[in-house]
């Protein structure tokens, strides 16, 4: 697609086009004709000449509509522009359906739901085909030279050239893919006392070399794995990483591995003791390999930040520690031996309203604090609320927590547990900070009632409703009943969370949120700053022996051998080092209290 001027940008169309899990933002020509249109969606799919597609656009409704005449273009466009819509919604399909009306080969229904898929989004221009990246503070502009860094994803990386610019930017960068830079072209300020990106060895820090380049760069080295029998070994030897003990660095060889204690998808979490000072801490340990997604790889830094900004806060778990080998990934968080609140219901069936309304307290309190630093926890459920050694609670797991909104913000990704999704989710609305009021309550109606408010979806003698989508329908269409058995408040409480409208939701009145919670009938009995203060006496004190006890974990864990799998050569020769930059951390007020040991 030849650029375009910024006249022509003003009035053009902005399009966004689902082809192969991947979703490209472009601009075309508000008066393209359906000639140049197809070749643009050629070129975008990387389409030969033979090659038969289908092009459907979304209308107002959500309904898909084919585009396959000038008529049926020039309608699109219109309703765009009539309803000033942000961009046209387009998906592509690389053949054509037996016959008008049936739908294409791999096409369905819940491709259509906002972020259903894990898309991958792309933005062409000037040829280049840019993803939204999250850099370290020594990547560079290739446009202003200036540092790409900040919260989120800050900038734009070409999946191609590899050429990194602002998002402000990348508008402005004229120059197209593939074209080699003058070493002396455009070379960024050294900025706070640190070289510029010339200064750097043969790749900058996010991996690109300053001379764009198509072939892939050098991997970065951040310590290696070695691979003798001895990783198979309890204590799983690993070299140090640059910089060693000497400079502050934690390395696996500063800590005994002892026993398993979870296990997700995509990580397993350890407890270990840190050999120095003896204290007992958990260790997720993620496999590199597993998170080569850019999206994976964005997910495993906002944990690390959500970890660091939770850390020190009463009722969230905090972060120790992160390091890396060329294969894996490692937080060290403070290891909660209680167990969760998956693992106390199993055995209590229901809780007493005390016992559930100081659990509840105490996570409002950890929500709002994550709130007001413009985090979106969006996965509270039983199994991610921890009992400390006094019967206090913790929130852990941020892998699905959304950083950076501010007042008024909103974001629109399809994600959470399926039992605790908010009706907005699965209508594919912006929403915000409403779905964790919205999961509490679900999590509140399973402390008071024993049970979850959509428990017939998964029982039913009918296999039609025991299935996701079913269970999705009755979360947007359902009255939610209450039980009889609860108080007047208990319900109030609970009507008052799970309202399926989230303006009118408990929580999420812009002004005085929290406030309204914290008045509730229901709470009036806590003192928010005493609980706050952990000066509340908790209402039930979990039984541990000693810090090792794993008495609260399920033992189809802790029975697992303790080992880390040897590393696959080929496999880490894959890995794109550089995605990783930056990701040691260690928390300075921990450590001060380590030294003093």
């Amino acid at each position: 697609m030849p650029t375009l001027d910024p006249e022509e940008l003003e009035n053009s169309v902005r399009i966004k086009v689902g082809f192969d899990g991947n979703i490209l933002v472009t601009n075309i020509k508000n008066d393209m004709r359906y000639r140049e249109f197809c070749a643009e969606i050629r070129d975008i799919c990387k389409f030969n000449d033979e090659q038969p597609f289908t092009v459907k656009w979304l209308d107002e409704e959500g309904d898909p509509c084919t585009i396959s005449s000038q008529i049926e273009l020039n309608e699109a466009i219109r309703l765009y522009e009539v309803n000033k819509d942000s961009e046209l919604n387009i998906h592509v399909f690389p053949n054509v359906p037996a016959r008008p009306g049936l739908p294409c080969a791999g096409e369905d229904r819940n491709m259509y739901r906002r972020g259903a898929r894990r898309w991958r989004k792309l933005y062409k221009v000037n040829g280049h085909f840019y993803q939204a990246k999250r850099f370290s503070r020594k990547a560079a502009c290739a446009f202003c030279s200036d540092r790409i860094w900040g919260l989120g994803r800050q900038g734009f990386k070409c999946i191609n050239c590899r050429v990194t610019v602002h998002k402000r930017c990348h508008k402005l960068y004229k120059k197209l893919c593939g074209t080699i830079e003058e070493p002396s072209d455009q070379q960024p300020l050294a900025q706070n006392g640190e070289k510029g990106a010339s200064g750097l060895s043969k790749t900058s820090s996010n991996g690109d070399s300053k001379n764009l380049r198509v072939q892939k760069t050098l991997p970065v080295e951040y310590g290696q794995e070695e691979s003798k029998v001895e990783a198979m070994e309890e204590s799983a030897k690993v070299e140090p990483s640059p910089g060693g003990s000497d400079s502050g660095q934690l390395t696996l060889d500063h800590f005994q591995l002892l026993r398993v204690i979870g296990r997700g998808s995509y990580a397993k979490v350890l407890q270990v003791e840190h050999k120095k000072t003896k204290r007992i801490y958990a260790m997720k340990v993620i496999k590199k390999e597993l998170v080569n997604d850019d999206e994976d790889i964005d997910w495993v830094q906002t944990e690390k930040h959500v970890f660091e900004a939770a850390t020190n806060y009463p009722f969230l778990v905090g972060l120790h520690s992160c390091f890396q080998t060329a294969s894996r990934l490692f937080f060290v968080i403070e290891f909660v031996n209680g167990g969760d609140l998956m693992f106390h219901m199993q055995r209590q069936r229901r809780l007493p309203e005390e016992h559930a309304r100081f659990y509840a307290a105490e996570i409002c309190l950890a929500l709002n604090f994550l709130h007001e630093r413009g985090i979106v926890y969006r996965d509270l459920k039983l199994d991610n609320v921890l009992l400390d050694s006094e019967g206090h609670i913790k929130l852990t797991d941020y892998g699905m927590c959304k950083e950076g909104l501010k007042p008024g913000d909103t974001t629109g990704t399809f994600c959470g547990t399926p039992n605790y999704i908010a009706p907005e989710i699965l209508r594919g609305e912006e929403y915000d900070f409403s779905v964790d009021w919205w999961a509490l309550g679900v999590l509140m109606y399973e402390m008071l009632a024993g049970r979850s408010p959509f428990d017939a979806v998964g029982n039913a003698d009918n296999p039609d409703q025991n299935t996701e989508d079913y269970l999705f329908q009755i979360i947007l269409e359902k009255p939610i009943r209450i039980p009889r058995s609860l108080s007047v408040k208990a319900a109030s409480l609970l009507k008052g969370f799970l309202n399926k409208a989230p303006a009118e939701r408990l929580g999420c009145h812009p002004q005085t949120g929290f406030s309204d919670i914290q008045s509730h009938p229901f709470f009036r009995a806590i003192d928010w700053e005493l609980l706050e203060q952990k000066q509340i006496i908790p209402p039930y004190k979990p039984h541990i022996k000693h810090e090792r006890d794993l008495e609260h974990f399920d033992p189809a864990f802790t029975n697992e051998p303790v080992r880390l799998t040897p590393d696959d050569p080929r496999s880490i020769s894959e890995i794109d080092q550089s995605e990783f930059d930056g990701f040691e951390y260690v928390n300075p007020l921990l450590m001060s209290m380590e030294d003093c040991v």
